[in-house]
């Protein structure tokens, strides 16, 4: 087994038994001690405490570990062997450790024992490389980088091969961080202080994904100067080439992107991901039977994958190519094993053709599932755009018969049809109606309360959230919205009621956005601005809304931080098109627009 791997054991394999042998060197002698105690005295009273060595405590510690680890009971192993791995700094033992604690399905405990081995034994790249696993799976993309970063740096195996394996990983973990929607700028200053080592190696790896970084974080021409550097030195890597026309399509240079990608397949013939950056180049200067082309290369090299057809398909309809995308779908809808999304793009793609028979028939092959609502929502939303009120009313009563376990999304966009097309006592009769059937549904009930909301009868709405609290007093949603809607009311005398309900929210869904934001805004409405504040900026970073905007600005104010007040009201001008709550505040305080506009802070 290499050195600083972790064997595979089946989940029912016992632990092997541990030989204690290795400790009992550490075991320490006793000066002048008689080979004859006298009669009735303890030989060991005056003697010191023992602090290290295999006294009788750690040999029962480590007994019961191992014992434990017998029974399959890897929790206490683990734990076992992390207690005795600190009493005797044993590298062994902490690797025991981090093996049993991967059994026990604990990831806090298999983090701790890692860390512990990682501390004994900083120059093994294992627990370097389970670090970084472990904090990907719970999306900390800096602590992932950072253990990557580490492996590369120790370059610990004699082969180099745990270092190589980090090194390539790179890319990939940027690119998967920023899928994710990770913020570019801690792991670029990572990354940037890993290439200024003087003993950095295997740059060309650390150069790719730094690139993408400035890039992300909005450096394109640090991103571009860095990859042509690494192409003087590695133009036979296609990541290089597979990056720069990545960049350059996300510049709008198709025509660069289409060279660049025409490179990579030079060093890398048939590589799929370059293939695709191809067809995405020709569809972007408009050359559909060239991107055809590529397409039907890549089908033909790498398999008739339903998964790759969708995404091809989706390729074509971005630049509404409808005749190109529907000819890559067809073929998916002959058998039983048809994806759901496949029918739903056809019928958006006969819908734009004018086909409404035809998109009909696709929506309706949709089963039930992700792809299920959508696909009716679009079928409806289509009969009433093309003034088939009555069509789309039927198709939806029918749909809900067919499909009991979607009743109530069912009845509940039909309400919203409804309202859209201007017909609210329409929408009104259905939810009533439905509600007699179902009183306690919680979704129409909320909505009926929103619609009492929008018409300005708080009564009504307060009656409908009453019920559905009464019915499930942990109904978080039904307590936000009560509460937050008696606290921008200022009712008088019922602040503490709309505080105690917001709070009883936040117990039960304490990162809720829009449950933060309530909170502070009725700490704001009882005249604590400063305690309001670090709510709505919690609000704010979780969830860029303008309502919340509109909060933070007004708080801001309020305390006196005019230029952020400004600052943000300019961000939120830029980022929302519509901002009505926005727009009602500086009704009320014109000064914070006309200050911001005309004089300094």
């Amino acid at each position: 087994m290499p050195r600083g791997t972790l064997p595979r054991l089946s989940r029912h394999t016992p632990l092997v038994p541990l030989t204690l042998a290795f400790l009992l060197a550490g075991c320490q002698g006793l000066p002048g001690a008689s080979s004859a105690a006298e009669p009735g005295r303890d030989p060991l009273a005056g003697a010191p405490p023992i602090t290290r060595g295999l006294d009788a405590q750690g040999l029962a510690g480590l007994l019961q570990a191992e014992m434990a680890g017998q029974r399959s009971d890897y929790t206490r192993a683990a734990q076992g062997f992390i207690e005795a791995a600190e009493r005797y700094d044993s590298v062994a033992l902490a690797e025991r450790a981090t093996l049993a604690a991967r059994f026990s399905e604990d990831p806090a405990l298999l983090e701790e024992a890692a860390q512990r081995w990682q501390g004994l034994a900083p120059g093994s790249d294992a627990p370097s490389r389970l670090l970084a696993s472990l904090a990907l799976q719970r999306g900390d993309w800096a602590a992932a980088l950072g253990h990557r970063l580490d492996v590369i740096e120790q370059g610990v195996n004699e082969q180099g091969a745990g270092e190589q394996e980090a090194s390539n990983a790179l890319l990939g973990l940027v690119e998967t961080a920023l899928d994710a929607g990770a913020d570019p700028t801690p792991l670029l200053d990572r990354l940037r202080a890993h290439l200024a080592r003087p003993a950095a190696t295997n740059r060309i790896d650390a150069e790719l994904a730094t690139a993408l970084l400035e890039a992300a974080a909005g450096q394109p021409a640090a991103a571009e100067r860095r990859l042509m550097q690494v192409a003087r030195q590695a133009s036979e890597r296609p990541e290089l080439w597979r990056l720069r026309a990545r960049l350059a399509l996300q510049a709008e240079a198709p025509s660069a992107a289409r060279e660049h990608a025409r490179r990579g397949l030079e060093v890398s013939p048939g590589d799929p991901r370059l293939m695709l950056l191809l067809a995405r180049a020709e569809l972007a200067m408009g050359s559909v039977e060239a991107a055809e082309d590529a397409i039907e290369t890549l089908l033909a090299e790498h398999g008739d994958d339903a998964s790759l057809r969708l995404g091809l398909a989706r390729l074509f309809l971005e630049r509404e190519h409808l005749a190109p995308a529907r000819r890559l779908l067809l073929p998916l809808v002959g058998d039983d094993e048809a994806p759901p999304m496949a029918f739903l793009l056809l019928g958006a793609i006969a819908e734009e053709r004018g086909e409404i028979g035809n998109a009909l028939l696709y929506y309706r092959q949709v089963p039930e599932g992700e792809q299920f609502l959508p696909a009716r929502v679009s079928a409806a939303s289509m009969l009433m755009a093309a003034d088939r009120r009555l069509d789309a009313r039927a198709f939806l009563r029918l749909e809900r018969l067919r499909h009991e376990a979607y009743e109530s999304e069912l009845a509940s966009v039909e309400v919203e049809l409804l309202d859209e097309a201007g017909l609210a006592e329409q929408a009104e009769a259905l939810l009533d109606s439905e509600l007699a059937r179902r009183p306690d549904d919680e979704r129409l009930r909320y909505q009926r309360a929103m619609r009492a909301f929008a018409d300005g009868d708080l009564a009504a709405m307060e009656a409908d959230l009453r019920h559905l609290i009464e019915h499930d007093p942990e109904n978080a949603t039904a307590l936000n919205a009560l509460g937050y809607t008696l606290a921008d009311a200022d009712i008088e005398g019922r602040l503490d009621e709309a505080r105690a309900l917001i709070e009883r929210a936040h117990e039960l869904a304490p990162d809720n956005p829009a449950i933060l934001d309530s909170l502070g805004w009725v700490y704001y409405r009882q005249g604590e601005p400063a305690r309001a504040l670090p709510w709505l900026r919690r609000a704010w970073a979780a969830m860029p809304d303008q309502e919340i905007a509109a909060h933070l600005i007004e708080v801001l104010w309020a305390l006196g931080e005019k230029a952020q007040a400004r600052a943000l009201l300019e961000e939120a001008r830029e980022r929302f098109e519509a901002r009505p709550l926005i727009d009602e505040l500086l009704r009320r305080q014109p000064e914070l627009d006309a200050a911001g506009a005309t004089t300094s802070p």
